[in-house]
């Protein structure tokens, strides 16, 4: 199980439970199901949305997930067990409690980013801290 963070264009993949996957996105072919994922808003947002776990591996959307995926890619990922944070959880927070020496920062170049364990886990950390509200979506 690998930890990543899918860096979103909108909310919109909270309520779809799919996400985009372009052929050329570093990590891309690597994601499967059952890999973590914190959904973030980048610039100028930098909130943590929510979490996932995928339930499938980059495929090619079918006739169903081509209709449902609000953007322009036409492959990705499934996901599961979505949940939204209410309120999100600023990147700021949780970088604050992160070893920052080996590149964790809150804006980023591509749609996933591999974290580790103990970021995917100091995020939670945080987002329980600040007592959100998780709604399963």
């Amino acid at each position: 199980m690998a930890h990543y963070l899918f860096n979103l264009v909108g909310p919109e993949v909270l309520q779809a439970r799919i996400f985009g996957v372009e052929a050329d996105e570093p990590h891309g072919s690597a994601l499967a199901a059952g890999d973590l994922a914190l959904l973030y808003s980048g610039a100028p947002e930098r909130e943590l949305l929510g979490r996932a776990v995928l339930a499938s591996a980059v495929h090619a959307w079918t006739p169903s997930e081509a209709k449902t995926y609000p953007g322009a890619s036409r492959r990705g990922v499934v996901l599961s067990q979505v949940e939204e944070w209410r309120p999100a959880v600023s990147m700021s927070d949780v970088l604050s409690r992160i070893d920052r020496s080996q590149g964790a920062r809150a804006d980023f170049e591509t749609s996933v980013v591999r974290i580790t364990e103990n970021e995917y886990e100091t995020a939670l950390a945080v987002a329980v801290a600040a007592g959100v509200a998780v709604a399963q979506t």
